[in-house]
């Protein structure tokens, strides 16, 4: 340690104050040796400033290899601090991406999903590997699953990360006003036909509060995807879910007036068997629709004389005459209150399914979410009510 001449007063000082600083840090036996402020006096106490170093003069005590050790521990310990930091945070990195490579399927789909080389997301997970000199997926040509380890690995990724959010959206105030992202999701045909208009409404009300909104048809797990909110059709199964019912739909059966002059109109479910069907949900449904429920639930089979993969296919190859089709009420209103399909066997239909808005009852509830559930909330109500009716009437 070297201080200039004309800066003797002040470096002193300054040692002074690091010395005094570091006494809670000499070992006890050091302490005990006097005040090691008193002897730091300039000059007449024997301290004295050299181009070489500095000595602290007390009975023959030397301080100068302690000092500088002291020092160097100091930095060391700093220098420690700060590289433990950085491997914190580019684990958290390697988390996310990690999860990513599982949610996705592979690490090439990982890559494209986060805009990231391939060769950096295979290199993060193979870091993450390396510091928990563990594997934590099993890597084939044709699939990539966990292995054990990684399976409770991930997990506990998903619950860091999501505490994070958490912590990050309190910092930036979405629990002490409405604003920040929701993401929301939806299935296809009712997402277009009634939250899309609620969204745009919404937005409208809420200038702070952007949505991104995913429609499919899939059911998306929310902690998963990192949804705030699901509008889900059909009954749902036990978890710890907060649902709210926002209305019902049914499941018809309808076929164009053309269709049905041509073959007549069934009376009962039985007579599906001379009539040609037009097919999309699941593979059991290309064989047989079930009516009513309970005790009184009938299954009959049915001719799939056309198997398709969405509803809007089944809808438009029902208008154009190619046989009878069963889908949700609210996928063909438009096309019954124009009297291009007509409903049959309504008499028959299976309970209604019931409409709800799911999300995960965190506490607190952000402020943006709570605002979401209660703007869209009675909307969506009014307007599967309302949609019910005029298919009823039609």
């Amino acid at each position: 340690m070297t201080i200039l001449a004309r800066d003797a007063t002040a470096g002193a000082g300054g040692l002074t104050g690091m010395v005094d600083w570091s006494l809670t840090a000499l070992p006890f036996g050091f302490r005990s040796v006097g005040c090691l402020r008193r002897h730091a006096a300039i000059q007449d106490s024997g301290f004295r400033i050299q181009d070489s170093g500095f000595r602290i003069q007390d009975s023959g005590f030397r301080s100068e290899r302690y000092a500088l050790a002291f020092i160097k521990r100091i930095h060391h310990d700093q220098e420690s601090s700060f590289h433990y930091l950085i491997g914190s945070m580019n684990r958290l990195e390697s988390m996310s991406i990690l999860v990513a490579v599982v949610d996705s399927g592979s690490l090439s789909a990982a890559a494209r999903r986060l805009d990231m080389p391939l060769a950096t997301v295979s290199r993060k997970v193979g870091e993450l590997e390396s510091h928990l000199k563990t594997r934590l997926l099993h890597r084939t040509t044709r699939q990539l699953s966990l292995t054990e380890a990684g399976s409770s690995y991930v997990a506990a990724c998903r619950r860091i990360l999501e505490e994070i959010g958490e912590a990050e959206r309190a910092a930036t105030g979405e629990y002490a006003a409405p604003r920040g992202e929701l993401v929301v999701t939806a299935p296809v045909v009712f997402g277009r036909l009634h939250v899309v208009p609620v969204v745009a409404d919404f937005l409208a009300h809420y200038p702070e509060i952007d949505v991104s909104l995913v429609l499919t048809d899939r059911v998306v797990h929310l902690m998963d995807e990192h949804a705030d909110v699901a509008i889900r059709i059909g009954e749902l199964p036990d978890s710890s879910l907060m649902a709210t019912r926002v209305g019902t739909v049914r499941r018809i059966i309808c076929a164009s007036p053309a269709y049905l002059e041509k073959h007549g109109v069934p009376a009962g479910p039985h007579d599906l068997s001379g009539h040609e069907c037009i097919t999309f949900e699941v593979l059991a449904s290309m064989r047989a629709w079930v009516f009513g429920s309970g005790k009184s639930e009938l299954s009959v089979p049915v001719h799939s004389r056309l198997a398709v993969n969405t509803a809007e296919a089944a809808i438009e190859a029902a208008i154009l005459g190619v046989g009878l089709t069963r889908v949700l009420s609210y996928q063909v209103a438009d096309a019954i209150r124009d009297n291009t399909l007509c409903v049959v066997l309504s008499a028959f239909e299976s309970a209604p399914l019931p409409v709800n808005l799911v999300h995960k009852g965190q506490a607190p509830l952000p402020l943006k979410l709570r605002a979401f559930l209660d703007f869209v909330t009675p909307r969506l109500r009014m307007r599967t009510s309302r949609e019910l009716t005029d298919i009823t009437t039609a």
